[in-house]
């Protein structure tokens, strides 16, 4: 019903590696059951564990196993993880796997390529360790690796007869073992490769720590024995390149020579990583990057790390309850959602109390810093839904969500409608463009008045609700600030 006959042959070869996986002690999917024990206390979601065994091939690893690979192959049909067939398959499994387990031989092979050496200092040699995890690895092929295969073909597609073909698929791969959530806890490469290795490993640490990429476009500022001295045009932040992962060097010539490159921090060093090439100084281009909200944020998690960005969320979302009637979420029909915030926006600028000569003297930072402010266009969201919501996320700031209003039985809710709310609770739930907090507040508030959770399967769902909005939301579950700082002093543009 789900499967085609290749994919079942693949569904045999993804169980088989996870029983050769536990024979061998490769340590991948303990590293799952010890990360989900971590998080929730338990080795696994859904299943009943009085009779668990550690270390050893268990019928409720494998019906999982089947829920994972089903769900993340086919995004059409949600499967239930309680569904009797998985179970009913899963056991069957088990008893061909209870036969081989005594005489099952370890491949010593296989377990070398998850080994790295503690005191290794070359972030190649550690970026390697994440691109096997990521993409060779079985417990990750109906995710990550798939995922990749998808988008090289697409690229071999549109881009066959260019010779720069290569190097787009080497920056696909790269971007793409940086910045890939996996649906399993929503955790990257980097601390999957962290997990692997265990805490007790020196590179523990250093695994966690690698910086996001930054990728986008560079001033060249000098060199010297160590280092390449160079300035993200858009935001003008300064970096020293390490020459240990550069090789082109000498070919830099020109101070103000434009590059692009993307770079990562390891072990407190920025390292090139993807790929690279140069143009001559052009003053029109890097008017129009600095003036790109787009590629100001590809710095955002440095200045999140070291500003109060914290507490001036804080001080936003007191505004806006303030200008909402105490509330932090409001239903709205949706041509009315754009102006709705366009004067909470205001009301939160005069609650800052800044003078006249204060705003001027932002502006002027802003401008000193190459940035004119952006041509921000009316959205019609009606075109989506007739109504909305305008909710206060206080991680991240204010958030729109369109066609789910059915989900909030809620008084200042108008337009609720008991027929779309199953529908609209499960868009909430699936959909990664609607976040965690924003689905917490649901149940939060909702949940008994919701037949889904009270009466319904959703039930049994909220007792790993959490596992299931990683799986879901793989890329959004983990909010981060939707602020982009400018000017010396840090003015914000949301």
């Amino acid at each position: 019903m789900y499967l085609d006959k290749k994919e079942i042959d693949v569904l045999s070869c993804f169980l088989t590696s996870y029983f050769e996986d536990l024979i061998s002690e490769t340590n991948i999917w303990n590293s799952f059951i010890t990360t989900h024990k971590r998080l929730y206390n338990k080795q696994l979601p859904f299943y009943n564990l009085d009779d668990y065994f550690e270390d050893e091939i268990n019928p409720q690893d494998i019906s999982f196993l089947i829920w994972y690979f089903l769900n993340t192959l086919q995004e059409e049909k949600f499967l239930a993880p309680f569904n009797d067939f998985i179970v009913e398959v899963a056991n069957k499994i088990m008893d061909v796997f209870d036969k081989a387990w005594e005489n099952a031989p370890a491949n010593k092979y296989l377990k070398s390529y998850y080994q790295i050496d503690e005191n290794v200092e070359d972030f190649y040699t550690a970026r390697k360790l994440i691109d096997t995890l990521l993409f060779k690895t079985y417990l990750f092929y109906p995710d990550s690796i798939l995922k990749l295969r998808r988008q090289e073909f697409e690229i071999i597609e549109n881009s066959m007869h260019d010779k720069n073909l290569k190097m787009f698929l080497n920056e696909n791969r790269d971007s793409s073992l940086q910045n890939i959530y996996t649906r399993l806890h929503s955790l990257k490469g980097k601390e999957w490769a962290a997990e692997i290795v265990n805490s007790n490993n020196r590179l523990y640490k250093d695994l966690l720590n690698i910086s996001k990429k930054i990728r986008g476009f560079f001033l060249y500022k000098g060199q010297d024995s160590k280092n390449i001295f160079i300035e993200h045009i858009a935001s003008g932040k300064k970096f020293d390149l390490t020459k240990k992962s550069f090789d082109h060097s000498k070919t830099l010539k020109e101070v103000d020579t434009i590059l692009f490159m993307g770079i990562t921090q390891w072990k407190e060093e920025w390292w090139f990583s993807g790929v690279f090439f140069q143009q001559p100084f052009d003053a029109n281009f890097i008017l129009k990057e600095k003036n790109s909200l787009e590629s100001r944020m590809a710095v955002n998690f440095l200045d999140h790390q070291e500003a109060a960005t914290d507490e001036m969320l804080k001080m936003q979302f007191s505004a806006f309850k303030d200008f909402n009637n105490g509330s932090q979420i409001v239903f709205l029909p949706s041509e009315r959602i754009e102006d709705y915030y366009k004067e909470y926006i205001k009301f939160y600028n005069n609650s800052l109390n800044k003078s006249e000569k204060e705003i001027t003297a932002a502006k002027q930072r802003a401008q000193k810093d190459g940035f004119f402010g952006t041509n921000n266009k009316s959205i019609d969201f009606s075109d989506v839904s007739e109504t909305g919501l305008l909710f206060f996320n206080p991680k991240s700031g204010c958030e729109i969500a369109l066609a789910i209003n059915s989900a909030f039985p809620m008084p200042s809710n108008p337009y609720f409608n008991e027929e779309d709310c199953e529908e609209d609770v499960l868009h909430l739930l699936m959909y990664e463009s609607f976040s965690t907090e924003l689905v917490a507040y649901c149940i939060d508030n909702c949940k008994n008045k919701l037949p889904f959770f009270k009466d319904g399967i959703g039930n049994k769902y909220l007792d790993d609700i959490d596992f299931l909005l990683r799986f879901w939301k793989k890329y959004n579950y983990h909010t981060i600030p939707s602020i982009t700082y400018t000017g010396q002093k840090k003015e914000i543009t949301n």
